[in-house]
């Protein structure tokens, strides 16, 4: 018995492979940068020196003579294993693989091997060099925000969601081969990748799906449920014609599993599974049980797949979801008030997007100025948060190499000094996306100081209208993600499916352009650990910066890439290309 699914085959333009098994994860196709020092661990204390390497040495020299002379003497053969074994025991007892080994950075000045540069954070020595020639500049506007994106990089793309997702249009929905349950977690964007796949899913397999669930993250810690986050009713009806989705099972459906949802089979479906996958894997479990439930369901379906998954996939992301509305009014207003704020600009402001709370500070294992109680606070947090992941035996990091590779999160100070360098003055609007800043009051000085005009949910909003959503991080997020999306210019510094969605909503809005800084944070870590450089070659580096990101701005998805990221060409089209049913060009608006 095959079921029916409503996107054929499921085999990819570009060529899908007819094998059930999935591809692997895009995140083990590129091989790991060199610098990476483990890709965020801790580091501390000394670790490994010479004379421990020579009497490792020794000890291999010593287990391959006694070896060699046991096989020498045929005799004997049979005891090699035993001394091969005992040998190696002996070995790996000189390891220190109980120990977490952490390796700390030699000071320039301070004796012993001077550190590279770029690996220590002397971001405030910088700041204290040149905030004397910044100060001097205060004030001469270069009303940078008017013209800081060149049209010419803009190629003229229109969102066409809606006309290539009417191509697929039913008069009436086919029969459905069952319910799809899926289980969204993480924060708010990695939930909405997981509706968005579902959609797209749900189509492939011609099934119902049943609104996504909200899974309690012990990082995010957000018990909202789908409707508290979006419009659950716009939701249903913006997908009505493609997808038909329901609030809950069907009460006969539920007591199949004896009312009890969590009896509905589990499949493990592989991270980035092919569409065949789903057809060849899925469809047959789904039409023999009625329900299928996938948890967890993050990054469950590949990024390449034929144009009319990715076309539920856009209508989805782009057309059906939208914020609750608690949360488009008080975004509204929030919008409204920054505006107004930025009237010395027209209007424009600034929105960044500032990693730099507890949890990211310690999940990266960059080591910043706090000393001693910096790194008790951050064993705390690791601790807190991912109990006995940084302790695990052999773990070595680096945190200069990591600060070098570009993977710290950069401070409010370094935000504030990268903007300066790139021409916008202290008289620019800047607002902040972000939680809770560790240790706020220390590190967003410096940043309010170079810009004044600096807004955050918590300014902009009254405590009466922010009040309910206090507790809710994922609704928090939402309001900043509004406020970021209708900035002039968006600044992401550190990435993560915040800034990665955001990018490609802003290119949705903004002709295909994303409007949006992309620092390179390798070169930055070079700028902010040399405190003798000049401001003249300091800003010319970062205006080389700026005007890299606006011509990256229009960039469109290449294969393997997120259309959550890239919305051109499967959401977007160029003007030319927008046609009527009739066949005559029109021009889309």
């Amino acid at each position: 018995m095959h079921g029916y699914s409503r996107l054929g085959s499921g085999r990819a333009a570009s060529g899908v492979a007819n094998s059930p098994s999935p591809p692997s994860s895009p995140r083990f196709r590129h091989g790991r940068s060199k610098n990476s020092g483990g890709g965020g661990g801790i580091a501390r204390g000394g670790g490994g020196g010479i004379g421990e390497r020579k009497l490792q040495s020794l000890l291999e020299r010593l287990a391959y003579a006694v070896i060699s002379a046991v096989y020498r003497r045929r005799a004997v053969l049979l005891f090699a294993p035993l001394l091969y074994i005992s040998g190696m025991l002996l070995y790996m007892g000189t390891l220190g693989f109980d120990v977490v080994v952490v390796t700390n950075v030699v000071g320039r000045g301070g004796g012993g091997k001077a550190a590279p540069v770029g690996s220590m954070y002397r971001s405030p020595q910088v700041f204290k060099r040149m905030w004397p020639v910044m100060e001097a500049e205060s004030n001469r506007s270069t009303d940078l925000l008017t013209n800081v994106w060149n049209p010419k990089f803009r190629q003229g793309w229109k969102p066409c969601v809606d006309h290539r997702a009417s191509q697929a249009d039913f008069a009436e929905l086919p029969k459905s081969n069952g319910f799809l349950i899926i289980e969204a977690n993480g924060g708010l964007n990695q939930q909405r990748l997981s509706i968005c796949d579902a959609v797209a899913v749900a189509g492939l397999l011609n099934a119902t799906l049943v609104i996504p669930i909200f899974h309690l993250n012990s990082v995010w810690r957000d018990s909202s449920k789908f409707g508290d986050i979006f419009d659950e009713e716009f939701f249903i009806y913006a997908l009505r014609n493609h997808v038909n989705v329901i609030r809950e099972l069907p009460e006969d459906m539920l007591r199949r599993f004896d009312n009890n949802i969590s009896n509905i089979v589990n499949l493990r479906v592989k991270g980035w599974s092919s569409p065949t996958y789903y057809l060849q894997r899925v469809l047959p479990k789904l039409l023999e049980m009625g329900a299928v439930r996938i948890a967890p369901f993050s990054n469950r379906l590949a990024h390449d797949v034929p144009s009319n998954v990715q076309s539920l996939r856009c209508l989805a992301n782009f057309g059906a979801l939208r914020f609750s509305e608690p949360i488009r009014m008080l975004a509204a207003k929030m919008v409204d008030r920054m505006v107004k704020n930025s009237s010395k600009s027209g209007g424009k402001y600034v929105s960044v997007h500032l990693r730099f709370e507890e949890d990211m500070v310690a999940f990266s294992c960059c080591i910043y100025d706090g000393g001693e109680e910096e790194q008790r606070e951050m064993d705390i947090a690791r601790e807190r948060s991912w109990r006995g992941k940084f302790r695990r035996r052999g773990r070595v990091i680096k945190p200069g190499a990591i600060r070098m590779d570009g993977k710290c999160p950069l401070t409010p100070l370094e935000v504030g000094m990268m903007l300066r360098g790139m021409g916008f003055d202290n008289n620019t609007s800047v607002y902040v996306a972000a939680g809770k800043i560790y240790k706020a009051e220390k590190y967003m000085a410096p940043l309010k100081q170079m810009f004044p005009h600096l807004e955050t949910k918590e300014s902009l909003a009254f405590p009466e209208e922010l009040a309910p959503f206090l507790g809710h991080s994922s609704r928090l997020a939402a309001l900043d993600y509004t406020v970021c999306l209708h900035s002039e210019v968006f600044v992401t510094t550190q990435g993560g499916n915040f800034p990665h969605f955001l990018i490609g909503h802003r290119r949705y809005f903004y002709e295909g352009h994303s409007k949006t800084v992309k620092p390179d944070k390798r070169k930055l870590a070079l700028l902010f650990d040399s405190p003798n450089n000049r401001w003249e070659n300091f800003k010319r580096q970062l205006q080389d910066m700026l005007h890299h990101s606006d011509i990256k701005g229009s960039e469109a998805r290449k294969p393997g890439g997120s259309l959550y990221t890239y919305p051109m060409p499967d959401c977007m089209c160029k003007q030319a290309d927008v046609r009527n049913e009739k066949g005559n060009l029109t021009k889309q608006t």
